[in-house]
């Protein structure tokens, strides 16, 4: 069924750093289709199970296509960071990633997944890190917590579900599909844990789409590094993590004052990220909780207010599908092409089979 939504949230655009944004609306033809993001359908006809519509979730090919597009991803990853120079803007960031992991490594403060090079890196006492974050009064009047779907942060999924909480998670990558949500009253207690995982949410998540009514009222984020005197962090290095800030953005889920939370072990605490030199769609922290300690970072540095176009490379685009819908949404509606970044090398997507 197709029926007519009107956006009626403010969307920025931004041709130049520190150019000021344009807000707008606009009306659109909008399908009101399940897999609107782009969600691949993992799913074998035969036994039947209400909830799937009589099939039954492929969790052996969706986990082995999810590793394939990870390894990938992150031979990628490696190969940028060596070809990063001290002449190219980015080369820094390389640089404090890879003393962290090094030392993560070295020290023996890793969990699996091994080694914790080009991921958000599974740490010793992750799990107390989320005991933290589960007693700060900003996850308790939480309605809905939106947290990101790597391996440190699965106990506080779990927190937030097992809390009767909304949990919104990302599918990896959002090459999958977009964002899915998950509820308490769409699981059992014996499937909870399995939901806090990506297979799981695949097999019990409701995919949403760029137009669903949603309010977020925290963001936990992983992090490879962060200053707690700034609030300035550090991921991985894919900007996925950007990307869905400024979708939350764009669908009015969020604003200045969603705090932004991260949980790391305490010797991912960093002193020399230089702030001057983070770039506009660089997401800080409000919030960080080790396995020790909470700190408030009392950041001022300036969140972003949108998905920032001109940043946003052409081969990066041609790997998000949701991406690609919402640009042309905006282009058809405006009448004006939207600006494109430089080009990126990205490692090949997988072949996925229906």
């Amino acid at each position: 069924m197709d029926v007519m939504i009107r956006i009626s949230s403010p969307f920025a655009i931004f041709n130049k750093p520190h150019d000021s944004p344009t807000s707008f609306s606009f009306s659109v033809p909008f399908s009101l289709n399940k897999n609107v993001g782009g969600s691949r359908n993992y799913q074998k006809l035969g036994s039947s199970r209400s909830s799937r519509n009589d099939a039954v979730f492929d969790e052996a090919a969706f986990e082995a296509d999810r590793l394939t597009l990870d390894a990938r991803a992150r031979e990628s990853m490696a190969e940028a960071s060596k070809r990063e120079t001290e002449t190219d803007p980015k080369a820094w960031k390389w640089v404090i990633r890879k003393r962290v992991w090094d030392f993560m490594e070295a020290r023996n403060i890793a969990q699996n997944p091994r080694p914790v090079h080009h991921r958000i890196p599974n740490f010793v006492g992750a799990a107390a890190a989320a005991q933290k974050l589960g007693g700060l009064e900003a996850f308790g009047v939480a309605k809905c917590v939106k947290v990101n779907p790597d391996s440190p942060q699965k106990q506080v999924r779990f927190l937030t579900l097992s809390g009767g909480k909304k949990l919104l998670t990302p599918q990896p990558r959002l090459r999958t599909g977009f964002f899915s949500v998950l509820e308490s009253s769409m699981l059992t207690p014996s499937t909870i844990n399995e939901a806090c995982t990506s297979v799981g949410v695949a097999k019990y998540g409701r995919p949403i789409g760029l137009d669903e009514q949603i309010k977020v009222d925290l963001i936990v984020i992983g992090s490879v590094a962060v200053d707690p005197k700034t609030g300035a962090r550090l991921g991985k290095g894919e900007g996925f993590a950007e990307l869905e800030y400024g979708m939350l953005r764009y669908m009015g889920a969020i604003d200045d004052t969603t705090p932004i939370v991260t949980s790391v072990h305490d010797e991912q605490l960093v002193d020399d990220i230089p702030v001057e030199k983070l770039l506009i769609h660089d997401v800080p922290v409000d919030i960080i909780c080790t396995p020790t300690q909470v700190i408030y970072t009392n950041t001022s540095i300036p969140k972003p207010q949108g998905i920032y176009w001109d940043k946003l490379s052409p081969e990066k685009l041609g790997q998000i599908r949701i991406l690609r819908e919402l640009k042309s949404r905006i282009e058809g509606e405006t009448g004006q092409k939207l600006p494109c970044g430089p080009s990126e090398k990205l490692p090949p997507t997988a072949k996925r089979k229906r």
